[in-house]
């Protein structure tokens, strides 16, 4: 369970990352999430921190599982 947390707390975060380096720098067309859902796509920068903020707490909360 724990190793399935991290797992996803770290697509969650990815997912964050390649949102902000799409709005800022304008890569990563092929792999972002968000541009594919059209209410996150009108609001991707918001959503890509949102994600990034989620991705990290998840993978900070998944060291208090045991295993």
């Amino acid at each position: 369970m724990k190793k399935l947390c991290e797992t996803v707390g770290f697509l969650v975060f990815v997912q964050g990352v390649t949102g902000l380096l799409h709005e800022w720098l304008d890569w990563f067309h092929f792999f972002n999430v968000i541009l594919r859902i059209p209410f996150f796509a009108e609001h991707s920068l918001f959503v890509s921190i949102v994600l990034l903020v989620t991705g990290t707490a998840v993978m900070v909360a998944s060291d208090s599982i045991k295993e």
